[in-house]
């Protein structure tokens, strides 16, 4: 039996009763997929997968993206990606810095995606405290406490949106091992436009679709009074009564959409303070956000 625990917070739910190391069927799968419309963020305690298993279940809700850097496969699975900060023999074991300030990912891709998929198999921790933390805020609630007129007046237009924007912020980070991006990796995703606001393709709500990491501009809009709006927005969507932080414990499989949601991953860990997950994309190939507008160029 499948039981289903709201945090009570804006976001989250703990789903028990499923061993995802088996295959999801029909009806597990559409129980899933209401509740990751109705919570956002999913959390499954207790999970033992390696990569094959771990891209299994994810792929059970959309095609799975093998990502442009194509770096750190899980058991040689270029669906599958290792997060990690480990080093081992002087190379490190996975992508040390993955999500490291606020965006939702895919919104650089013409179809954008539609969930994250993690599991936790090495959490750090500091005096018997979980360290790195990932935050969500709620884009159907940042959608409905925006201004009427700005709801209206952005209701038709739509952002550009560039893969290049966050790669570059993390490698100005302290520390970065990022390498600038390939002429071939640039060109494997141009930057694209979408609606400032989707249809949400579960709950059927607006949602907003403008991303700090990623956002570059509005298209139809003079450079700064587009500048101006962004700023705006961003501000807005990240406001306290919209987020949601989730503790990680070992074992955890976490999902959580990402047309609705926007997260970041907290980097207070030390490099002696291992952290190792495994991670699957999800896009939105069975679940189509409905749009005043197309991805474009």
């Amino acid at each position: 039996m499948i039981t289903i625990t709201p945090s009570g917070r804006i976001l989250g739910a703990t789903i028990e009763g499923l061993e995802l190391s088996r295959p999801l069927d029909d009806a597990a799968l559409a129980q899933v997929t209401q509740a990751l419309g109705a919570y956002g963020v999913l959390r499954f305690p207790r999970q033992r997968l390696d990569a094959a298993m771990l891209r299994d279940f994810s792929a059970r809700f959309g095609e799975l993206e093998v990502n442009v850097a194509n770096a750190f496969p899980a058991d040689g699975l270029p669906e599958v990606m290792i997060l990690s900060n480990i080093v081992e023999n002087g190379r490190p074991l996975g992508l040390a810095d993955a999500g490291q300030d606020w965006h939702t990912d895919m919104s650089y891709s013409r179809t954008v995606a539609f969930a994250n998929v993690l599991h936790a198999v090495r959490v750090p921790r500091r005096d018997g405290r979980a360290l790195g933390a990932t935050e969500f805020s709620n884009m159907h609630m940042a959608y409905d406490a925006l201004p009427a007129e700005l709801r209206t007046r952005l209701g038709g237009m739509t952002v550009l949106h560039d893969f290049e924007k966050f790669w570059e912020m993390m490698r100005r980070e302290r520390g970065s091992a990022r390498a600038p991006l390939s002429e071939a990796q640039r060109r494997a995703k141009p930057p694209v436009s979408h609606p400032v606001f989707l249809t949400h393709p579960i709950t059927g709500r607006r949602v907003l679709y403008a991303n700090p990491g990623y956002a570059m501009r509005i298209n139809e809009l003079p450079t700064a009074e587009s500048d101006a709006t962004l700023a705006f927005l961003f501000a807005h969507q990240l406001r306290p009564e919209f987020r949601y932080r989730y503790e990680w414990q070992e074992g955890d499989v976490l999902v959580w959409e990402d047309i609705g949601t926007i997260h970041r991953a907290l980097a207070d860990y030390r490099a002696d303070e291992p952290r190792l997950m495994i991670r699957c994309q999800v896009m939105a190939t069975k679940h189509v956000p409905c749009a005043t507008g197309h991805a474009r160029s």
